[in-house]
């Protein structure tokens, strides 16, 4: 923290086993001479066209990675090659020569623009530094304008492979600039941390604060130092930077130790001195990729499931996750305000609610306040869609445990459909019917909102709750309404039907829908028990429509259709009876005729093998008789 780093643990943390730098620029600008004065020490005097791949050992620079340098020829038939190799590149090397100004100007006329395309950040280089007009303009003045149009721009450098005048220091910072990149980081325009690198700070300052008195005690920073660069801070080293931190930010210090404020200005302050490997040891040894978030070994889902298993949370995270709703109820009024749940997540890379799939999938109060109840309805929905996702931000957050701690898996549903119940606590609803029919207002009225706020109809959306049953207990409903559009396509896939626990089919053209998607089921093995709704009771409703669903459900041997009216707020307990039909895997299973003669057909064959095994049954027992009469009538004669 203090200026003690560990490169070398650094560069490993940031998975490079090797660096690739492609050097590129206009003809004459100095590309090859400037490889081999680094190569050799010396300035050649016959330069190749193009020199082969140029091999650094991995201590030749501090952070002991090996460098493999490539130079390129910039004449029309190398191009494709040129792009190439500037697409395997690490970083890029764009030269340009001191003495020759339309070489500067077209670094932003062609080659920048040109390399605008690729990730790979950029080292410009001004070669020929002893040539240069000393009357010219410095370095910063001329790269300024250039580097705030093109900010993948890492650093700019002048050399001399001449003078050997800063050769090696291009590599270094072209080396650095992949091993500790400066954009993820820092936002060069504003001159300020990025916001996903605060949030990566902020949490690893909580993971310090071990008294959490919101501030780093001595003791803290020092634990810190130790984990992070292997090397205890003297008491006279952490004063000084206490007192650097005070004299700039006041706020940054105080009668605890190093608050978070002042925790973030050290980074700052370390990155604006070029110092960005500091701050990437920092992150790093606490698990942090490229991207700023935890790597994928750390929150990796290792559990295997087939398609009719899904992932729900253990009683352990929900418990961690109501210690968490408390801590974040500021004004304890029992929800979580926008800016509540904000802070709540602010440790981790981004909000992972804020995606449209998420943001009105729960009830909320008139304040866009989160209940308890649909804050931990909203999870099990993440858990249920994106485990790993879930895994993650539990881990951001501040759960400590591990993936097979947080989440259970459940049984298969063909298993609960023979054994005929479940133990799932969180099940999935698709509700299919023709536009208009009132599949929205159904999943509006789910989570307390009117039918006037729905969303377009022709979008897929999911509503979240938990649903109270006659015996106290609570299951969450996850509704996830299909587009007629869509129902094509869902049943595409084979394994379509697999998540869903159970389906509604809303009135109009319920038949069509309800035949299809039945079909799917008996066809993949996938049957989900399903319920009719006729969501518009208030409505005068063709007797002949009532007679002709009320016909199908009896036909395919299920419950006659729900009448409910959402705009009489009259949905005769219809999330219950959702529930209820999904805790039965094995009954309210639509039969197509297909399905139908198929079952005859299995009854009757296996009537058939159960004639043939008595009649085999007899025969031998029959034999066995006559085999006992032949015995006694040999011994009697």
């Amino acid at each position: 923290m203090a200026g003690v780093t560990a490169p070398a643990a650094a560069a490993n943390l940031a998975g490079k086993s090797s660096v690739r730098i492609v050097v590129i620029g206009d003809p004459g600008t100095g590309k090859s001479s400037l490889i081999i004065a680094l190569a050799t020490e010396q300035f050649p005097e016959n330069v190749p066209g193009v020199v082969p791949p140029t091999r650094l050992p991995a201590d030749y620079f501090p952070d002991r990675v090996p460098i493999t340098i490539i130079d390129t020829s910039s004449s029309p038939e190398q191009k494709a090659k040129l792009i190439a190799e500037c697409q395997a590149a690490d970083a890029v090397v764009l030269t340009y020569a001191c003495d020759r100004p339309a070489t500067l100007e077209r670094l932003s006329s062609f080659w920048l623009p040109e390399l605008r395309r690729l990730q790979a950040p950029v080292i410009v280089v001004g070669c020929k530094l002893d040539l240069r007009d000393e009357q010219q303009v410095s370095l910063e003045q001329v790269m300024a304008p250039i580097m705030q149009s093109f900010r993948e721009i890492e650093t700019c450098i002048e050399c001399s492979a001449l003078r050997q005048i800063q050769v090696p220091e291009v590599f270094y910072y072209a080396q650095k600039a992949v091993l500790h990149p400066t954009a993820p980081l820092f936002d060069q325009e504003a001159q300020s941390l990025k916001p996903r690198c605060v949030r990566a700070l902020k949490r690893i300052f909580i993971m310090c604060d071990q008294d959490h008195d919101g501030a780093l005690s001595d003791v803290e920073l020092n634990e810190f130092q130790v984990k992070c660069f292997s090397a205890p801070l003297q008491s006279t080293e952490i004063s000084g930077v206490k007192r650097v931190v005070q004299d700039k930010m006041p706020e940054g210090v105080n009668e605890n130790g190093l608050t978070l404020t002042g925790f973030l200005f050290l980074h700052a302050l370390f990155i604006e001195k070029g110092r960005l490997e500091t701050t990437w040891t920092v992150l790093r040894k606490f698990g942090y990729d490229n991207d700023l978030k935890l790597r994928d070994d750390l929150i990796a889902a290792p559990i295997k499931r087939a398609p009719d298993q899904t992932l729900e949370m253990t009683n352990e995270v929900v418990d961690f996750l109501r210690g968490i709703f408390t801590m974040f109820d500021i004004d304890n009024d029992g929800a979580l305000l926008p800016a509540e749940l904000d802070d709540l997540f602010s440790t981790a890379p981004e909000n992972p609610w804020s995606s449209d799939i998420y943001k009105d999938c729960a009830e909320t109060n008139v304040l866009g306040g989160l209940s308890l109840e649909g804050f931990l309805s909203k999870w099990a929905l993440m858990t249920l869609l994106d485990p790993a996702n879930s895994f993650a931000n539990l881990v951001y957050v501040g759960y400590q445990g591990d993936f097979g701690s947080a989440f259970t898996v459940t049984r298969k549903r063909r298993v609960d459909r023979k054994r005929q119940q479940t133990q799932r606590n969180v099940f999935q609803c698709y509700v299919f019917g023709a536009r208009g029919s009132g599949k929205t207002a159904l999943l509006q009225s789910f989570i307390g909102r009117q039918s006037s706020d729905a969303l377009p109809s022709n979008s897929e959306r999911l509503a979240t709750n938990t649903v109270e049953l006659s015996d106290g207990t609570r299951k969450t409903l996850v509704l996830r309404e299909i587009p007629e559009s869509d129902v094509r396509s869902l049943l595409a896939n084979k394994e379509s039907l697999a998540p869903c626990d159970v389906a509604v089919f809303v009135y109009d053209r319920a038949r069509d829908l309800l035949v299809q998607v039945a079909t799917h089921g008996e066809n993949t093995g996938y049957e989900i028990p399903c319920l009719i709704v006729a969501a518009k009771d208030d409505l005068d409703q063709s007797s002949q429509a009532l007679q002709e669903s009320t016909r199908v459900s009896q036909d395919m041997g299920i419950e006659t259709p729900i009448p409910i009216s959402v705009r009489l707020r009259d949905l005769n307990n219809i999330f219950c009876r959702i529930v209820h039909a999904a805790q039965q895997p094995h009954l309210s299973i639509p039969e197509t005729e297909a399905g139908k003669t198929r079952r005859q057909y299995r009854q009757l064959l296996n009537r058939s093998l159960m004639v043939v095994s008595v009649g085999a049954a007899v025969a031998v027992v029959g034999i066995a008789a006559y085999r006992v009469y032949a015995a006694r009538k040999n011994s009697s004669s």
